[in-house]
């Protein structure tokens, strides 16, 4: 978790919503990533999309069996989707998302009826330290600096 709150915090050197992810397989971490929405202007541009689509390039396969995701904050619906339907076993996440999140907080499709697929969770790695990196770039925003 660590290495995606370092993604997080490279996302918010840059403007982006800090949210960071990085994708292990056998151990170690095969891709990471951070949001790149505003610097791509494209809404698809979360860090989970971001990172399983490198993860997928690095293992050559679109089925991520046998990986785990780490990131930031508790998954969108778009993104949970992804992770769904790359076969993704284990999603870690630090922040619960109250307004959008999709492993839970809001509802839950980590383990949706008739999907394909079902994702093992575990919430709350770092959760404060995640939290924090959100509350205050969304301060800085407010402020306008």
């Amino acid at each position: 978790m660590g290495e995606a709150l370092r993604e997080a915090e490279a996302a918010a050197a840059c403007g982006e919503v800090p949210v960071g992810a990085v994708v292990v397989a056998d151990g170690k971490i095969i891709a990471r990533a951070h949001n790149m929405v505003e610097a791509n202007r494209d809404a698809t541009l979360h860090a989970e999309v971001i990172a399983i689509r490198k993860a997928s390039e690095v293992l050559g396969s679109w089925r991520l069996k046998n990986v785990s995701l780490y990131v930031t904050l508790e998954p969108c619906p778009m993104c949970l989707g992804a992770m769904v339907l790359s076969r993704l076993d284990t999603l870690y996440f630090g922040a619960h998302d109250p307004r959008l999140g999709a492993a839970g907080s809001c509802f839950d499709l980590s383990d949706f009826p008739n999907w394909p697929h079902s994702i093992e969770v575990y919430s709350g790695l770092r959760a404060d330290e995640s939290a924090e990196l959100l509350k205050g770039f969304f301060e800085n925003v407010r402020k306008g600096s």
